[in-house]
């Protein structure tokens, strides 16, 4: 029996934070770093407007709401690109600067759909090794070479949420060949309050070579919606729209957008929250020993290094319950450690309760 060829791809497909348990019907999900407030009241009152219209192609160049953000965000319009999820943009990206054996630069630990798209596109990955989990400068210098094309970071990091300062971020972009694209993931950028930390939006907005990687799932809890965007020279973004499929940013995504840019109070409500219960489990954990991140984004980096028990038994013994964190093995081969997502005041209720069941000092 013939069968049709296909490419075959050395690629470990992206796994993401799980989200069923088997038998059990009531499941409390930190694991993919999603809002812990759920949405901006204003995005949910549009979703629920009966007079949507949904039989009519939506605006393909995102062009209302590329005037929201860059009234938001104090940016560019046209330097604006949308997409399906700035997981999208990083497609393209790949799609439009890679040629088969070109390479690109990461750290170790880093989002998983930057070596995903690399790969698929024919480019070489190579990893800079982090120093206690942050990410290096002098390493990814060190992996650089002529056939690199870009370098992937996101500032504060996913998994690890450590972060480069203003100052590092811009010691990268200065000694790297000005021919390399920097490609700065702002994802979380919305949470950090640190005096010392600047978005890559802020640092390079008028910077030809860096480009910036948005996103509405995180803050704005539009996760299910699929809408990010990226931030680049016009050249970038006007080549970028010739490859950029018709229709790719839906009609109530981009109105639901919209509607959260325009509610302040959510963003600043969303970032309030995050920062109490952050403190919280970060204080309530090291009494088990089990340390973490400096807080940055919505998440911690689990280290069970010191604690008695492991990873996985905690891992294992909160599934049962009903509680998934994240497994750092899945992907990412980060052994011993866990990565929790800041929750509802209520999910963090449950989980802090579920932990001091299980581990009982």
């Amino acid at each position: 029996m013939n069968t049709i060829n296909f490419k075959k791809f050395d690629i470990e497909a992206y796994k993401p934070g799980k989200s069923k348990v088997k038998r059990l019907r009531k499941v409390i999900k930190l694991s993919a770093n999603e809002s812990a407030i759920g949405i901006s009241p204003k995005a949910k009152k549009l979703i629920f407007n009966k007079n949507l219209i949904l039989e009519k192609y939506p605006d393909g160049k995102s062009q209302n709401l590329r005037k929201e953000i860059s009234k938001f965000y104090k940016c560019d319009s046209d330097k604006i690109i949308c997409g399906a999820g700035s997981d999208e943009i990083i497609q393209m990206i790949c799609q439009l600067f890679l040629n088969p054996k070109d390479e690109v630069v990461l750290p170790e630990y880093s989002f998983l759909m930057y070596r995903i798209y690399s790969k698929i596109v024919g480019a070489k990955v190579k990893f800079a090794k982090e120093i206690n989990l942050k990410i290096s400068i002098k390493n990814i210098l060190k992996k650089i070479t002529k056939k690199t094309k870009i370098v992937f970071i996101a500032n504060p990091n996913n998994p690890t949420g450590t972060y480069l300062n203003k100052k590092e971020v811009l010691e990268l972009r200065k000694k790297l060949d000005k021919r390399i694209l920097l490609v700065v993931d702002d994802a979380y950028a919305e949470y950090m309050k640190n005096t010392d930390y600047s978005s890559g939006l802020a640092l390079f907005k008028n910077k030809e070579n860096v480009f910036i990687l948005r996103t509405f799932s995180k803050i704005f809890g539009l996760a299910s919606l699929r809408v990010g965007w990226g931030y680049g020279s016009k050249k970038i973004i006007d080549a970028l729209n010739i490859i950029k499929p018709p229709f790719n940013v839906n009609g109530i995504a981009q109105l639901a957008a919209i509607e959260s840019l325009k509610d302040k109070k959510f963003v600043s409500n969303s970032i309030k929250h995050n920062l109490i219960y952050a403190r919280k489990l970060k204080k309530f954990l090291e009494k088990y020993n089990i340390y973490s991140n400096e807080i940055s984004a919505n998440f911690l980096l689990l280290d069970f290094e010191k604690c008695k028990y492991s990873a996985k038994f905690l891992y294992k013994k909160l599934k049962n319950k009903g509680i998934i964190l994240r497994s750092t093995e899945d992907g990412y081969q980060i052994k011993n450690k866990l990565r929790l997502t800041i929750g509802s005041k209520k999910e963090n209720l449950e989980f802090m309760k579920a932990v001091e069941q299980v581990l009982k000092l």
